[in-house]
């Protein structure tokens, strides 16, 4: 990110965006320790869907600000949401799966805000605005397993799906910075809010279902 934001020599942020590029580094690791504590614990197929509801406070804040989709669009947003609401639903869930939903709801904060900031500062550079949120969540992440004495070793075997975790979501982060800049916040971070839809093959068994 470093070496994009030099090649592309933009200038850094502006005092706002730099505050608003931090801010979402914050949520992000709030968000994604959240989310990945509630997989933990619960069921994957029902916390990933839970917080992608995420999207709705992006969706709000765009529409208040004086965003207007279109009629296809705004059909499309809804049909969407609604999508995800029924994903996220869990008859006959189990008590490991229900321990996770306070965690989704806590990511799913976490998220939307970290769509609301990262869109704010993506409007004065794409580059500068996501190398601000990952150095921010970097440092705010490490803070949190300093302060609870966790350990940063990772197992041989763990270490390649570590690595493309933090690719795929780096890159997630500099295309979501990118479509904010080019269309509506509130369509963009509703689609961007899909991925956990994949998961839904995987509730049956999460879930305790035949």
């Amino acid at each position: 990110m470093g070496v994009w934001a030099l090649v592309a020599r933009e200038p850094f942020l502006g005092t706002g965006a730099t505050a608003a590029g931090m801010a979402a580094g914050v949520c992000g690791a709030v968000g994604l320790g959240a989310l990945y504590r509630g997989m933990a614990i619960g069921a994957m197929g029902v916390v990933a869907p839970i917080s992608s509801v995420a999207a709705a406070i992006p969706f709000a804040y765009g529409v208040a600000r004086g965003e207007r989709p279109s009629v296809l669009q705004f059909a499309g947003v809804v049909v969407a949401l609604a999508g995800l609401v029924f994903v996220s639903r869990s008859p006959g869930a189990t008590r490991a799966v229900s321990a996770g939903v306070g965690l989704a709801l806590l990511a799913a904060l976490g998220f939307g805000f970290y769509f609301v900031f990262l869109g704010a500062a993506a409007e004065d550079s794409v580059p500068w605005a996501v190398l601000v949120a990952r150095v921010t969540s970097t440092a705010f992440a490490l803070g949190a397993v300093l302060a609870v004495g966790a350990t940063l070793r990772t197992g041989r075997a763990l270490l390649a799906p570590v690595l493309a975790v933090g690719i795929c979501d780096t890159s997630a982060n500099v295309l979501f910075a990118l479509a904010s800049t080019r269309g509506l916040l509130s369509v963009v971070s509703v689609l961007t809010s899909l991925y956990p839809a994949s998961q839904w093959r995987s509730r049956p068994r999460c879930c305790g279902s035949a």
